[in-house]
């Protein structure tokens, strides 16, 4: 069963560091060509750790829609 909440990037906000990609149990996060973090909302268990340690405040935990 998916989580009803997955993490979502600011991309403008975000300095791409690399700490959310560090931070994730799950693998699902990635730096894009060195701009800014890409979370697959497939993989994302919305945990929260790249939130908490992203340096930033680019991401969020937010609700999945459902279709």
């Amino acid at each position: 069963m998916a989580s009803k909440k997955y993490a979502a990037v600011e991309r403008n906000r975000c300095v791409a560091c690399g700490v959310c990609v560090k931070q994730c149990p799950m693998q699902a996060v990635s730096v894009w060509k060195g701009c800014y973090a890409v979370i697959e909302k497939d993989i994302c268990i919305g945990c929260g750790k790249c939130a908490k340690s992203c340096p930033a405040g680019s991401i969020s935990v937010v609700d999945r829609v459902e279709v």
